[in-house]
């Protein structure tokens, strides 16, 4: 499922690691670009201080 960043209007695709209990957040125009975090809006932080 792709959401967009109403603010910069960046699309993301969000998966959860069961394991490691993270969030990763990829860049659904470049998939080599991805965040992690704690919560959902924490990586969705952290993709945007990335690009």
């Amino acid at each position: 499922m792709t959401f967009y960043n109403t603010k910069t209007n960046v699309p993301y695709r969000v998966t959860l690691d069961t394991k490691l209990n993270l969030f990763i957040v990829f860049d659904q125009r470049n998939s080599n670009h991805f965040a992690t975090g704690v919560t959902i809006e924490q990586a969705v932080q952290e993709l945007q201080k990335s690009a």
